[in-house]
């Protein structure tokens, strides 16, 4: 099936989120949307999934225009999406979610679980899934659980299906998986949208590319364009991947953790007898598929989370048991995974967010009063260092994009004072160019001669920065590895098999 989308046009109030965008997909193509978080990729995916209504422009299938009025249409007319969030009943089994909406019945209006059971079968069997019908989907991996929710689309005879990042939650090997099951759809004829801003995903599969900036598509460059060459054009200048990572020059221990056990919010083991420790001048990065307990990990060593047992300790001061405070001034820097959440003040402006850790101290503080002056002062010289993009350091946190959302909480954690930075998915939803300047500054910390943990879900990140790699699974340190480790190496790690 041929899509096209002529001059597709999203507004939300003042803010245009798809300018005038068109793009062809052939059938049994793989295109490639290529941008960063921000960019309209997704805007675009949901108007043409009827999830919203476009102000301007048409969608069409082999020629004829149509028009969607919600995901129900979408899927009749043969568009199916794989979200990055899985919408799947985990007590189901692989048959009950692949018909849930359009079961097939039998005698007496009864679900026909067998017919069910065949149609799993049949599309497994033709692409090569491997899924078992009668599995449950809780007690399936993770990229076992992509393929159902691939089959579901295929079930309702999907020809063109949009997968929205869909590698973020997979191991390496899962990924690579991936890729081969998008090239044998593609080759039976299915047309697929492949959304994502992993370069080396890109360059393996895509057929066509149309690069996504601020809303408007800017470019279609070759597939066998460089990963540098797609990086400019997603940010609009040229950007420099490559890490410059020097021979690590090791101090003394600076945070050791020993037999650590923290629970979850549902009181189920996150966290099971962990043990490990970083020193001075080095990048140690815990790595592994998001769910595996890193972030339970990271909040036990700012002391949000309660531990069950084990130790925490910054340059030999035990901060087991202390508050946030105390652990920030023993000396831990902390950048938090979702820096919207737990980051930053919304309302508050960059220069009132800049100085959140140290406004009862100097020289933020003069006695029980602000020294605005110093404030102000410290405000402009951060965001002229960290290039922080904003008209003013009075703006709304809230007002900036994310990539300079995240420079505000980066400038504020390391302009303290600091024995140990912990990192928990320092660029995640940032663009390119962000990402260059923030591993930059990660690296001049480590020079500096400070501990640095890194905890991070893109493998890619953690091979750049890294001198050793912990990898998490099910709670507990699978090994501790050299960071020149294969990719095929650590992929079987984060499925749990131990080094």
């Amino acid at each position: 099936m041929k899509l096209e989308l002529r001059g597709i046009t999203k507004r939300f109030g003042s803010l245009v989120a798809n300018d005038k965008i068109s793009l062809v997909v052939e059938p049994g193509e793989i295109h490639s949307l290529l941008g960063e978080n921000g960019a309209g990729k997704s805007t675009l995916m949901n108007v043409l999934y009827g999830l919203y209504q476009a102000d301007e422009g048409s969608i069409l299938l082999d020629g004829v225009e149509q028009h969607f009025a919600g995901p129900g249409d979408a899927m009749a007319a043969g568009i199916g999406m794989v979200h990055q969030h899985f919408m799947l009943i985990p007590v189901f089994t692989v048959a009950e979610n692949v018909v849930l909406g359009h079961e097939p019945t039998g005698f007496a209006g009864r679900i026909d679980l067998a017919a069910a059971r065949k149609l799993v079968r049949e599309i497994s069997d033709r692409f090569g899934f491997d899924v078992d019908p009668d599995a449950k989907i809780q007690d399936l991996p993770v990229g076992v659980q992509q393929r159902v929710e691939i089959i579901k689309s295929l079930a309702r005879n999907a020809k063109v299906l949009v997968l929205d990042e869909p590698t973020a939650v997979l191991t390496p090997q899962e990924t690579d998986e991936l890729m081969l099951i998008m090239k044998g759809l593609a080759k039976a004829g299915t047309s697929i949208i492949f959304i994502t801003h992993k370069l080396r995903e890109v360059q393996a599969v895509a057929d066509k590319i149309t690069v996504i900036r601020l809303g408007k598509v800017v470019a279609s460059p070759s597939p066998r364009s460089s990963a540098s060459e797609l990086a400019t054009l997603m940010v609009g200048r040229e950007v420099e991947l490559q890490v410059k990572h020097g021979k690590a020059k090791l101090g003394a221990e600076s945070l050791a953790i020993k037999n650590l056990s923290v629970l979850s919010d549902r009181k189920q083991l996150a966290v099971d007898d962990v043990s490990f420790t970083v020193q001075d001048g080095e990048v140690l990065a815990i790595a592994g598929v998001q769910g595996n307990g890193q972030t339970e990990l990271a909040e036990a060593i700012l002391g949000v989370r309660a531990i069950e047992s084990g130790s925490i300790a910054i340059s030999g001061n035990d901060i087991t048991k202390s508050t946030v405070a105390q652990a920030l001034d023993a000396g831990l820097g902390f950048v938090p995974e979702d820096r919207k959440k737990d980051g930053l003040v919304g309302k508050f402006s960059i220069a009132e967010n800049l100085m959140l850790d140290g406004s009862h101290v100097r020289p933020f503080a003069n006695g029980i009063w602000i020294d605005f002056e110093n404030r102000d002062r410290i405000a402009d010289e951060l965001i002229a260092e960290y290039d922080i993009r904003t008209p003013s350091k009075n703006t709304f946190a809230e007002n900036l994009s994310g990539g300079n959302q995240q420079k505000v909480v980066v400038a504020r954690e390391l302009s303290r004072d600091l024995k140990v930075l912990v990192a928990s998915q320092p660029t995640r939803g940032v663009d390119v160019g962000s990402i260059e300047f923030i591993h930059e500054r990660i690296m001049q910390t480590r020079a500096a001669g400070k501990a640095v943990l890194i905890i991070s879900t893109e493998l890619d990140e953690v091979l750049a920065l890294a001198d050793r790699i912990a990898v998490m699974y099910r709670g507990r340190i699978v090994g501790i590895v050299p960071g020149d480790t294969s990719r095929e190496k650590l992929g079987k790690m984060m499925a749990g098999i131990s080094a």
